[in-house]
């Protein structure tokens, strides 16, 4: 409070153009004063937390450290690596194709039924892959609706081809870029995007050099949670495409199979699809914080 005579300060904007926090703001933010964690609520977390990582330390120590090079570029390793990532890369391409205007669509168009279409889209997510894996072999199989016409009119079959991983690995994956993106659009600033209409701009202009850029980090995090999901695709892929060495038998496939024959390859499998996680983790962590704070 100012005295009579004293000027009145103001305070001044921060250098991002946003209005400094209030002090209720600021004790929002604050870490809750630490004391004595309640037993009853100890136990069961370190149990849960127990739960998370025995597995995964079980892994490190189960590991074949002596002879892992030797297995980490083996053939039948190295195959399934490559084909891994080609298709991965691939289903994660055809998604942001068909997934940023579909993300554009839920979060931007006025359309009927969009909550209907919103809920259609997350589908994948909470359906057994396997599930998902029979869908596409009774629509794009060979006696499929459209697999028919497909075999039919041009001599086309997806299934059990490395096309059919893709596809399968890109039905799965595409829901967490269309959420992702979607997020990214609905917390995007739209006036900017109607400053450049004012001055003439056109829809896909707009589109391509104001709405683009200012959602490119939800498209990478989008794009980087798809592939990381496409990559460890087991149960659609063994179904639509079935497992076949050198054309459809992706990493997981891979570790499948090796569990039968030699354990010790699988755990190396196992592992590099361990370490992609953590690196995929570990590329989302700051983007994750920030939207916690």
């Amino acid at each position: 409070m100012t005295k009579p005579g004293e000027p009145r300060t103001v305070p001044r904007p921060r250098g991002d153009g946003t209005e400094p926090a209030s002090p209720v703001t600021r004790s929002r933010r604050r870490t809750p004063v630490s004391g004595r964690v309640p037993l009853v609520l100890l136990v069961p977390a370190v149990l849960g937390l127990a739960f998370l990582l025995v597995p995964l330390i079980g892994l490190l120590a189960e590991a074949p450290w002596s002879s892992l090079p030797s297995r980490l570029f083996s053939a039948e390793v190295g195959e399934a690596l490559r084909l891994s990532l080609i298709c991965a890369t691939a289903a994660t391409v055809i998604c942001l194709l068909l997934g940023i205007p579909l993300a554009w669509l839920l979060a931007r168009a006025e359309i009927p039924g969009r909550g209907l279409i919103r809920a259609l889209v997350t589908v994948p997510l909470v359906l057994p892959p396997v599930v998902g894996g029979v869908a596409l072999l009774l629509v794009l199989g060979r006696r499929g609706l459209i697999g028919e016409r497909l075999d039919l009119w041009f001599g086309f079959s997806l299934p059990f081809t490395t096309a059919g991983v893709v596809v399968a690995e890109a039905f799965v994956a595409m829901p967490f870029l269309v959420i992702s993106v979607e997020g990214a659009l609905r917390a995007a600033d739209p006036r900017y995007e109607e400053a450049a209409a004012t001055l003439g701009a056109g829809r896909w202009l707009t589109f391509r050099r104001v709405t683009l850029p200012s959602i490119a980090p939800g498209i990478v995090a989008g794009a980087v949670l798809c592939w990381a999901r496409a990559l460890g695709e087991f149960g659609a892929t063994i179904t639509f495409a079935g497992n076949l060495p050198g054309r459809t038998t992706t990493m997981p496939l891979a570790v499948y199979l090796a569990l039968e024959t030699d354990p010790d390859v699988a755990v190396v499998l196992s592992l590099v699809l361990l370490l992609v996680s953590v690196v995929v983790l570990a590329c989302l962590r700051e983007r994750w914080i920030s939207g916690l704070r």
